[in-house]
């Protein structure tokens, strides 16, 4: 694959970070009891999902890239599921919860492209 020189030009990156950055944002305001529980599951998983794809651009080969950009994808499963949760039990407000949903939806469609790149490339 044809690579950017940085992972930072990685539109998929980029808004990964704009989900990380926003979930950071949101949580702020969560319960206390909520401080090791779901606020910080919420935060782990977008950080995580930025981090794969920027390990996965670092590797070596393309499988490896594959690999790390589907555990991206898993973590975006991951953040999906924690930030549905968080919004049903109040603790993110409706129009915020539907931001998140729209940068998740954006970030995993982005993350499929660089797959399906990488599948292609492969044959």
């Amino acid at each position: 694959m044809s690579r950017t020189r940085h992972y930072r030009d990685l539109i998929a990156w980029q808004k990964a970070m704009e989900l990380a950055r926003t979930i950071y944002a949101a949580t702020e305001e969560f319960p206390k009891s909520e401080t090791f529980g779901l606020r910080m599951q919420l935060r782990r998983s977008a950080v995580s999902i930025a981090s794969h794809i920027a390990d996965g651009h670092g590797r070596l080969t393309d499988a490896e890239n594959r690999k790390a950009l589907g555990t991206a994808r898993g973590a975006l499963n991951e953040f999906q599921t924690q930030a549905e949760l968080a919004s049903s039990l109040g603790f993110i407000e409706a129009h915020l919860s539907e931001k998140l949903l729209d940068l998740s939806v954006e970030a995993a469609k982005l993350i499929n492209g660089l797959l399906g790149v990488l599948e292609k490339e492969s044959r």
